[in-house]
């Protein structure tokens, strides 16, 4: 049994009252989408296609079929309408053979598109002049893509405003432009041979507001002679055009293949980009791009009236707004999305920002959340969060990229307005689980967990998700709340790094515990895709719209499983190293904070003491200088301490916070301030010692040490920072303070320039210490060893803290970060560095003593005071040393023990 496919054209008129082609059949449409029996306007003209499928037995019979169809007359019982056919013609024959389905073309026509009959079952044979279609079906019953003649595809643009009529083929404007289209198509064409027919296909918005029309020429001849004749006879078809609208120079175009085609935004080539308003009851427009593989949409803003509705309602209630009418407007979210569940990218939109809002408002006039308004909350998430609207998801972050941060940074600021006197809560959904406790002494005793059971759609079988916090967080308090909830859908829409393949193998989820600082959390995944490896634990970085693994190590994994352990760090520690182990965070962070205390007001002493005693002592050049560099190493130190405070309480993971930026910017560039003016003080110890008889000039020294102190500082900080912060490389994610990761390393900024200058004054000392151990010119060497032993450690004692030695131990913390000897030791001696300056830089000398007793003894007598004042003006009483050079530039060592420092290395006394 063979069987061919009889396409009959047919072309009538329709008026107003016409019951229809095909009767009543409501369900029956046309190639072109059209249904029939719908009422047209009067004059109006329409061209049907129909496709009829007829058996024949043999060659005998199918002649007699086509002859049949050259002497087809229209059956008057079929329309009370005038009707005329066309043409009629067989275009597909099949047989069987073999058990397969071979079906080819009748002359003058082709496998239109390149697919035939089905492309899943069937396959095109293209080699040699006649073209087979080789399928494994029974019969052709079902829906399918037979030979059609060649057919040619044009576009124009319409200088008019695109109006939504000329989207509804019955509109009157939708006839009068497609009546009067194809009556100029037609009269240019109709010479063409081969040229059978042309239809007006589409009209579409462009971006600028105008028309884009599309047409369809339909020949006999083969697609390249049809697109041929049709390019010859453009400039006629485009003056036909102009007589009836004003066609746009150079928008004229045909092409023989349609790259993309379908009902919604009929066919297009080569990146044509057409824009739609949405259908009825949505507010918006939908944008598509023609692509290779078809059309995709590019922006979707599509919102429910009843959604837009709302938001116009929340602006009203702002400004006077009560928790009734938050939570009332709420629940009419809720019962809007239940009744309307279409998830677009434009509806999707509006929820986040309505709920933003609803945060907002909250926040401002401290409002909280019931557990009937969080319980609203959750369904409305639930339902934005459907595996279904993924794909809208992806088109709303094309334009709104912080949309899904926004979504989940948005349900974890209002689960914490949850009062503990409605908790506890717990919502189970589909697509999110929300569990809420007041704080207790359990937490106290056992600690917090929290496990989380998803049923993914069309599965029994839940994902499971933990949450283990150790009792050991909570030594001092319980916290007032703590919120858990976790989301499968929500790992799919926070996007994954563009240069990086991996992807979210697990739920997402979050802990808040408001006003509770937590420094070590366990979280334990199910692998919900098992061929993936290499795990990596991140926590999504709302600051930089990213994941991030800085602070979250993986602990274990099984075949099922990936435990996670994530730590936040804030102690001194972290300024050289890029890694604090866990387990002494509590402790270092206790000696960084107790240890900055004492130094802020350490080092503010002992400005204070430079302002009052000033002029007593700046009575030389060298003690001049020697004052200068400890004013500007108290002054830096103190600011750089200050701002690391700031730093510490800076949550560097809340988005737009410039707070943590400039935090970290200034701690750089006032803790090089502090390296470079102790290598300046350095440098004038060293100079002192090695150049004994040369003199420098005051202002000289002067114009070095500020260049040295502050400029070399600002260059390196500014150039840090404008090279890494375009690129988001500046700061670390996890701690406000300059980043250590394989993409940036700017840390090396400090601890490069740091090191050097410590390793430079270590040689400072060293020199010194040799000084000492051999006796000046003009002395006897010493007899006793352990004087000479002990003025050496004093002296080793005052230097260190004032040329910054200390700061070594941060070689430790770089090279072996986990060992926790060096992270005490360094938190412990830096974080104090302002109390040993003023310990052994200030309180140490003698003469600072005298001269804050007498300032601090009111009871002492005018005579004693006259007398200390002109003791602290007049020279030393130290062993006359040896200058040729007339006591030009004299160094001078003291060990009689009784002055202010045995040796006077801070002072660097000088006979001038």
């Amino acid at each position: 049994m063979k069987f061919c496919m009889l396409w009959l054209i047919s072309f009538f008129t329709l008026t107003d009252g016409g019951e229809g082609f095909l009767g009543r059949n409501e369900g029956m449409k046309t190639k072109r989408g059209l249904t029939v029996n719908k009422k047209k306007h009067p004059g109006s003209v329409q061209e049907y296609e129909l496709l009829l499928q007829v058996a024949y037995r043999d060659s005998k019979e199918k002649r007699h079929l086509k002859n049949f169809l050259k002497l087809l007359n229209p059956p008057l019982l079929w329309l009370h309408e005038p009707m005329k056919i066309i043409r009629a013609k067989a275009t597909t024959y099949c047989g069987h053979q073999n058990g397969v389905l071979q079906c080819s073309c009748e002359d003058g026509y082709s496998w239109f598109p390149p697919s035939c009959l089905d492309p899943q079952k069937c396959y095109l044979h293209t080699a040699g002049a006649l073209q087979s279609c080789d399928c494994h079906l029974n019969n052709l019953t079902q829906s399918l893509s037979f030979c059609e003649r060649a057919k040619v595809w044009g576009t124009f643009k319409i200088n008019e405003r695109f109006t939504k009529d000329l989207l509804n083929s019955s509109s009157p404007s939708y006839s009068k432009y497609t009546t009067g289209i194809e009556i100029q198509l037609k009269e240019a064409l109709k010479r063409i041979q081969d040229f059978e027919s042309v239809h007006v296909t589409q009209f579409r918005h462009y971006r600028d507001g105008s028309i884009i029309a599309g047409f369809e020429v339909v020949g006999s001849s083969s697609t390249y002679e049809l697109l041929s004749a049709i390019e010859q006879v453009a400039e006629k078809v485009k003056a036909g055009l102009r007589k009836l609208f004003p066609l746009e120079d150079g928008s004229f175009r045909v092409f023989g293949k349609a790259q993309c085609n379908s009902i919604v935004f009929g066919f297009g080539s080569g990146n044509d980009e057409y824009t739609l308003p949405c259908s009825s009851g949505y507010a918006g427009n939908i944008t598509a791009r023609c692509q290779p593989s078809g059309w995709q949409v590019l922006r979707e803003t599509c919102v429910h009236s009843q959604l837009d509705e709302l938001k116009k309602n929340f602006s009203v209630i702002a400004g006077n707004a009560t928790e009734a009418a938050v939570s009332s407007l709420v629940r009419n979210l809720s019962v809007v999305i239940r009744q309307n569940p279409s998830t677009t990218a434009g509806n999707l939109a509006s929820v986040v920002s309505i709920l933003d809002n609803v945060l907002s408002l909250s926040l401002s006039s401290h409002f909280k959340v019931s557990n009937s308004t969080m319980e609203d909350v959750i369904s409305i998430a639930d339902h934005i969060l459907n595996s279904a609207s993924v794909t809208n998801w992806t088109l709303l972050l094309r334009e709104e990229q912080h949309a899904s941060s926004r979504l989940l940074e948005t349900l974890e600021n209002i689960s914490s307005l949850v009062p503990s006197t409605a908790l506890p809560l717990s919502f189970s959904r589909e697509f999110i689980h929300w569990r809420g406790i007041p704080g207790s002494q359990s937490q106290l005793e056992m600690g917090y967990s929290y496990e989380a059971k998803i049923f993914p759609p069309n599965t029994s079988i839940p994902i499971r998700g933990h949450v283990l916090i150790g009792s050991d967080q909570f030594q001092w308090s319980f916290p007032e709340t703590i919120i858990s909830m976790a989301s499968l859908t929500l790992g799919n829409i926070l996007s994954i790094a563009k240069n990086g393949n991996a992807q979210v193998n697990g739920p997402v989820i979050s802990t808040v515990i408001q006003n509770y600082s937590i420094n070590e959390i366990f979280l334990v995944f199910p692998k919900t895709e098992s061929n993936l490896s290499q795990p990596h634990c991140v926590f999504w970085d709302f600051r930089h719209l990213q994941w991030n693994n800085a602070g979250c190590h993986l602990v274990n994994e099984t075949p099922d499983t990936v435990t996670c352990q994530c730590t936040h760090l804030t102690s001194f520690s972290i300024l050289m190293s890029p890694f604090v182990p866990p387990a002494i965070i509590p402790f270092v962070k206790w000696i960084t904070f107790v240890g900055l205390g004492i130094s802020i007001g350490s080092l503010t002493l002992c400005l204070i003491f430079e302002a009052l005693f000033w002029k007593q002592v700046k009575k030389n050049q060298t003690s001049y200088t020697r004052h200068i560099c400890m004013v500007n190493i108290a002054l830096c130190l103190l600011i750089a301490d200050v701002w690391f405070i700031v730093a510490a309480t800076a949550d560097s993971t809340v988005s737009f916070s410039g707070v943590c930026i400039a935090a970290v910017f200034f701690m750089h560039f006032f803790y090089l301030s502090l390296f470079f003016w102790m290598l300046m003080l350095g440098i004038l110890l060293a100079y002192r010692i090695l150049f004994v008889f040369h003199h420098m000039g005051l202002h000289l020294m002067m114009a070095f040490g500020f260049c040295l102190g502050y400029g070399c500082p600002l260059i390196i900080s500014v150039i840090t920072i404008a090279v890494t912060q375009p690129g988001n490389g500046y700061e670390r994610k996890d701690v406000c303070w300059l980043n250590w990761s394989d993409k940036s390393k700017p840390l090396l900024a400090f601890a490069v320039p740091a090191l050097t200058i410590v390793a430079v004054n270590l040689v400072v000392v060293l020199l010194v210490l040799t000084k000492l151990w051999r006796p000046t010119v003009g002395e006897r060497p010493s007899q006793d060893n352990k004087a000479t032993i002990v003025r050496m450690g004093k002296s080793l004692l005052i230097l260190t803290p004032l040329l910054g030695l200390t700061w070594g131990f941060g070689i430790g913390t770089i090279v072996d970060n986990r060992n926790l000897a060096w992270h005490v030791i360094f938190a412990l001696l830096n974080a104090f560095q302002g109390f040993f300056i003023l310990c052994f830089g200030m309180l140490w000398d003698s003469k600072l003593r005298q001269l804050l007793f007498n300032k601090l003894s009111p009871l002492s007598s005018q005579k004693q005071a006259s007398k200390n004042s002109t003791d602290v003006s007049a020279k030393p009483k130290f062993p006359k040393p040896f200058n040729p050079l007339q006591h030009k530039g004299i160094y001078a060592l003291s060990h009689t023990g009784e002055s202010s420092n045995d040796i006077m290395l801070t002072q660097f006394l000088s006979t001038e």
